[in-house]
Formats: C-alpha cells, structure tokens, sequence
C-alpha cells in the first residue's frame, strides 16, 4: 500500500512541476513583449492551460512575478559565487564586476526585473530576494579583501557598477561602450576609497593599452 507520505510527496511534486512550467512560460512571454506586457490569458495559452488554472497555482500576477525574481535572484547569486581565476584581491574585484556585467547584459528582461523597478506595483518578497541578499554578501567580501568595508564606500560600488551596465543595456545593448570602462573604473574606484580611508592607494591591475578604445 502506498504510503500517505509518499502521496504527499508526489502530489508535492506534481505542484512544483507544474509552477515552474508556468514560470517558465512567463519567462518566455517577457522576452516576447515586455515584463509589463505579461497577460495572464496569454502565458495560460503558452502554458498549455485555462486561465483559472493560473490561478489555482498564483493567486495574482504579482505572485508570478515574485516567483520569476526568485528563480533570477538564484540564478545571480549561483552565478556570482562560481570560483574565479585570480586570488589578487584587485584583480578579483575587476573579475566580480565583469561577470556581473555579462550577467546583466546577457538577459535584458532578467536584468530589468532584479535590479530596476520596471513592474508598477511589485515588491519581492523576502523568501524571492534572499538570494540577492546572498550575492551582495558575496560582493562585500571581495570588497572586504580590497580593504573596503564602509558602507558609503559599498553603496558606491553597487551604484558604479550597475550605473555601467544600466547605461550599456540602454544605449549599447550588444557592444561594450559602458562595460568596457570596468577596469579602469575599478582602478579609479580602489584609488577613491583608499585615499578617503586615509591610506596608501594599492594599485588596481589596468588593462593593457588600447584594450579600452
């Protein structure tokens, strides 16, 4: 006889499955037209479903959305704990800000929903931004080792950085315009911080000329 636990757990399963189809539909029709665009009579239709069916799984469209947050959050923080190449504190700092750029600029939609506030109305929810809590961690570590642990001086990494990348899928989308001055705007960034922290400025590994035209 099967057990009730094991039903559970099926039915447990059935319901994980078929949410993370719907999101994935959802994912889908925001890169067809829009985050704003999503129609939840649409994403029933790409999902395979009824519209009441939506809703026996999401209670709203917000909900969709926070689920979509969540599964991009995780994806950012995995992507940005993955190990690196380099162990110079510097170097690492430029690597950190480079793979950032490339996991922005490689998904706009993804981008839009976790780092501008593009949907009128929608906040994630604690459990949906955990991740995102886990990847800033991560970057105040790497900042950590560069000496840098004011908080003036974290916040004006996290603008610096995705000022870059916010100015790139803007107005370059598939160049480097923005993305390019990673390096040089790490050096300059160190330079800032250290002076402002009353010590010697510890040089920031610069690309090679001509590597930043």
């Amino acid at each position: 006889m099967i057990k009730q636990a094991e039903i559970s757990g099926w039915r447990q399963a059935r319901r994980r499955s078929a949410r993370d189809a719907i999101v994935e539909a959802a994912w889908a029709l925001a890169r067809e037209e829009g985050l704003a665009g999503l129609s939840l009579r649409e994403l029933a239709r790409q999902a395979g479903i009824s519209p009441p069916t939506v809703y026996a799984y999401f209670d709203s469209k917000n909900a969709i959305y926070d689920a979509m947050f969540g599964a991009a959050a995780t994806q950012f923080a995995d992507r940005m704990a993955e190990p690196y190449q380099c162990e110079d504190p510097s170097e690492l700092l430029v690597a950190a800000a480079m793979r950032f750029a490339e996991f922005c600029t490689s998904d706009l939609e993804r981008y839009q929903l976790l780092f501008q506030r593009c949907v009128p109305g929608f906040e994630p929810s604690p459990q949906s931004y955990a991740p995102a809590l886990r990847a800033l961690a991560g970057a105040r570590d790497v900042l950590a080792l560069n000496g840098i642990t004011d908080t003036r001086h974290v916040n004006l990494w996290t603008a610096l950085i995705t000022g870059l990348v916010s100015q790139q899928v803007a107005n370059d989308p598939h160049g480097d315009r923005w993305t390019g001055l990673i390096e040089e705007s790490v050096a300059m960034f160190l330079t800032h911080c250290q002076r402002a922290e009353g010590r010697r400025p510890v040089p920031a590994a610069l690309p090679p000329e001509g590597a930043l035209s």
